[in-house]
């Protein structure tokens, strides 16, 4: 297989299958879900009164489980419905198959821990379906389980919070050890620490902290679980992970860093599939692509498949591969299940602050990007190009946990949404997750509408509601307008993106964007927040417009000989002219190429003199010639 052949195909099908389901997706709407007239903490207290539960555990496995939300009885990447997260993978949650295909069957195992809502629901004596989307019913199944592991453990049902460490432990459904402890160690922190959190519905709900409670940490002993075996893998040690190489033609051996190969970027995906359909398919030859680390949905496990050194075919574009980690989550962007769970964001995150700390990667939206912040290597794939891990993945939460927001908060509030705008200066769209509503459409043979919390904003041509979406010109050349359809990601921006401000007019906010004023709606500056160590270039002087390009390839005279040049593709649609301003990354990179090791010669690393800044410059990155831009 030649090198040329390995890039095109490790464009095709990263991502893994999300461009399936930009034309055949369903999204119709979920029954809402029975909210408890008298509040979310008041049925609590009275679910975990009936079955003996001290309230503050039952709060404490509902944070840890689904952070208090219902999400309108739609299912997680787990399967698992409501507050308590009650499993039922039979019903919609996950499905066995090959990202790449269609669903063809639910799991349907025998496995309790996919069914825990079935074992709830015989216990208090409803249907399976009720618990789905009736609150106060999930919040009495949740309790009636912890009882009766409690039960188990102990024989008793102890007053004292502290004595329910073996029963939330169980309720993890964790097959080892350290799974199980960190899900209960996660609920004893937040009893200890407290919790106030706002729910989608506007519900502020509080677990006050109780600093005193103890948990019985040796009643982990009793549940026979298994001893979780030392990893070779490169992994946190908070995190269980297994080592399974992918197919040998789905990557390319490498020596980054030691070879002056850096990396730059942390990748997130999303499989469009189950955690074990992922892994058979990166290890199955045909596939042609491959991620470093694939993250099941729980959050208790992550199977490396690629060595970090090494490069994956995930991104879409192979300088992003050479220069990055991509880690795929088990989930979907639209289709089915449409939250992920604490578990996986949380191990997600464990994993991330690990290798950034490893790789020095910053921790921000420049350098922690999603599918759908690569542009492809060339313009004829802009159709192509994938937009996962979705809309609905909380970046917000996410970098929360990464602690990307502690050094703004340091320099003196500047994290803060609000405030004044002035033309010329950097923001970060910052809209909060749970009061995002935004209208998504899903086709199939029909297109249906979405309404529900988002982590993006639509950019329009004018300050209005009624005005037209802006276009992408390497999506649309004809320059029609964008839609809100999920695949047309030309049209909006995402949690974390920063951009320069072009103008303000009343409610609304124009960023450069594109090539072009965009306007967002920013009502007292709400869904934004001030960047003011920004690094912004604009074009120098005597350039009438920056080219922009997506890779940042050495000149052709700069190879040496017998290795072909990579061609530096230009996106000639999109303009940067003077006058307009874009934020870049913390530092240039200079341009680079990689040529893996064949029988007859070692591998080799192709330099340029030419530095490039790696801009945010629509949806997607871009690379700019530093010779080209000022700052």
């Amino acid at each position: 297989m030649s090198r040329r052949h390995r890039r095109q195909r490790g464009f095709g099908a990263a991502g893994v299958a999300v461009a399936l389901i930009w034309g055949c997706a369903t999204a119709g709407h979920a029954l809402p879900s029975d909210a408890p007239p008298d509040g979310f903490e008041r049925a609590a207290e009275r679910a975990a009164a009936e079955f003996g539960v001290p309230k503050e555990v039952l709060l404490g496995v509902s944070y840890e489980s689904s952070w208090w939300e219902a999400n309108d009885g739609r299912p997680s990447t787990k399967g698992g419905y409501g507050p308590m997260h009650l499993t039922d993978t039979t019903s919609g949650g996950t499905y066995a198959h090959r990202p790449g295909e269609g669903p063809v069957d639910a799991t349907g195992t025998d496995d309790p821990s996919e069914h825990t809502l079935q074992a709830a629901a015989a216990m208090i004596g409803v249907e399976p379906r009720t618990l789905q989307r009736d609150e106060l019913q999930n919040l009495r199944g949740g309790a009636a389980l912890l009882a009766s592991y409690q039960r188990r453990v102990t024989r008793e049902i102890p007053i004292d919070p502290g004595g329910w460490y073996g029963a939330v432990a169980h309720y993890s459904q964790a097959a080892d050890t350290a799974t199980a402890e960190r899900f209960a160690d996660g609920v004893f922190e937040a009893i200890r620490t407290g919790r106030q959190r706002v729910r989608k519905d506007g519900q502020t709900v509080s677990l006050p902290k109780s600093p005193s409670v103890r948990p019985t940490r040796s009643q982990l002993a009793s549940l026979g679980l298994r001893a979780s075996a030392a990893s070779a893998t490169e992994c946190p040690g908070e995190l269980r992970c297994r080592f399974a190489p992918a197919a040998a033609s789905n990557y390319q051996v490498s020596s980054r860093n030691s070879n002056g190969m850096g990396v730059d970027f942390i990748v997130i995906h999303d499989l469009e599939g189950s955690y074990d359909g992922g892994v058979s398919w990166f290890q199955d030859p045909v596939s042609g692509v491959s991620a470093h680390y694939v993250m099941k949905a729980d959050g208790s496990e992550a199977t490396q498949m690629v060595a970090t050194k090494d490069i994956a075919f995930h991104a879409g574009n192979y300088w992003v591969n050479l220069h990055g980690i991509g880690i795929e989550m088990e989930g979907y962007a639209a289709q089915g299940p449409t939250w992920f769970t604490p578990a996986q964001y949380k191990a997600t995150a464990a994993l991330v602050r690990y290798l950034a700390r490893r790789f020095d990667v910053p921790l921000d939206r420049k350098h922690i990007i999603g599918h759908d912040n690569v542009l492809p290597p060339r313009p004829s794939r802009a159709p192509d190009a994938h937009w996962d891990p979705g809309p609905y993945w909380d970046w917000e939460k996410f970098m929360a946990l990464l602690g990307a927001d502690q050094p703004r908060e340091r320099s003196g509030g500047a994290g803060r949404t609000g405030g004044n705008i002035g033309i010329g200066q950097a923001v970060e769209i910052a809209p909060a997750y749970g009061k995002n509503p935004q209208r998504v459409t899903v086709c199939d043979s029909t297109c249906r509408t979405r309404t529900q919390p988002a982590n993006l904003l639509y950019v329009r041509t004018e300050p209005r509601d009624d005005a037209p979406l802006v276009s992408d010109l390497a999506l649309r050349p004809d320059g029609s307008a964008g839609t809100d359809h999920i695949d047309d990601w030309g049209s909006t921006v995402v949690w974390g993106q920063e951009f320069v401000v072009a103008d303000v007019r009343g409610d609304w906010t124009a960023i450069w964007f594109g090539g072009r004023k965009g306007w967002i709606h920013n009502p007292a500056g709400v869904n934004t927040r001030p960047v003011p160590d920004a690094r912004i270039v604009r074009p120098a002087g005597g350039v009438k417009s920056v080219s922009l390009s997506t890779t940042a390839y050495p000149r052709a005279d700069e190879y040496p000989q017998g290795l072909p040049a990579s061609e530096q593709t230009r996106f000639s649609m999109y303009t940067f002219p003077q006058g307009q301003a874009y934020v870049a990354a913390r530092t240039p990179v200079g341009a680079d190429d990689f040529f893996p090791a064949t029988p007859t010669r070692r591998e080799a690393v192709v330099t340029g003199d030419q530095k490039y800044e790696v801009i945010q410059y629509n949806r997607r990155l871009a690379t700019v010639n530093t010779a080209e831009t000022s700052r």
